[in-house]
């Protein structure tokens, strides 16, 4: 452009390539996996001061989705605030509560601690605040915990681990099918819960740091 005459920034390039329809549109990047616009009853924030000593005080849990050529499929983790170990989860076609409260349930089911109280926090979404998933928690005399503000740091830890499935488990590359990603998961799930050391817990796996083998630093929280 400099060799006609022509001078023009950065900006004044983009505006004008913006006004002929010349500039590339980006891929959208992600998939909405919460819908908090609804009239189910939502609960406060319960851990945001809370200190987490001792495994089953705290489970958190996020959707995330997985995408393969037949179309998305979605996961739902339970996991353990305090081992970090995830203690439960179900991949299926659509995001129903029916689906992603088998996660909560298979938690429930493989307990260590059943006595103690527990707090289950989420964000917002649907799914956490049905009746079917919210009675789960009551069933157990346990508390409701959500996010306040859609703030993702109020739910830190539960997207965290949907990040780690994803980046070190192959969950985040395109699959060929839902059977696939139904079995990758099952996969992954096992080998974070017993193989990987985690930085965290001391370099601990998250099943020896549930059965109170060894104790992480207490800083952990």
């Amino acid at each position: 452009m400099t060799s006609r005459g022509l001078k023009m920034g950065r900006d004044g390039l983009f505006a004008l390539l913006r006004y002929n329809g010349l500039l590339i549109k980006p891929k959208r990047r992600y998939v909405t996996t919460t819908n908090s616009k609804h009239w189910l009853r939502k609960y406060p924030n319960l851990i945001k001061d809370i200190e987490i000593t001792q495994p089953e005080q705290v489970w958190v849990s996020d959707i995330t989705y997985i995408k393969t050529d037949e179309g998305n499929c979605y996961l739902n983790l339970v996991t353990d605030a305090y081992s970090r170990k995830i203690m439960g989860y179900s991949i299926a076609k659509t995001m129903n509560t029916e689906e992603m409260k088998k996660a909560y349930e298979m938690a429930i089911a493989q307990r260590s601690y059943p006595n103690r109280k527990l707090v289950h926090h989420s964000d917002r979404g649907l799914q956490y605040c049905s009746a079917e998933y919210v009675q789960l928690t009551l069933d157990m005399e346990g508390s409701v915990s959500m996010t306040e503000n859609g703030d993702p740091y109020e739910n830190a830890l539960a997207e965290r681990m949907n990040r780690t499935l994803k980046e070190e488990f192959g969950l985040g590359r395109l699959l060929p099918t839902r059977q696939q990603a139904f079995l990758l998961a099952a996969e992954a799930v096992e080998l974070y819960n017993s193989k990987r050391p985690h930085w965290a817990l001391n370099l601990e796996t998250p099943n020896n740091i549930h059965l109170q083998k060894n104790r992480p630093p207490e800083a952990i929280g």
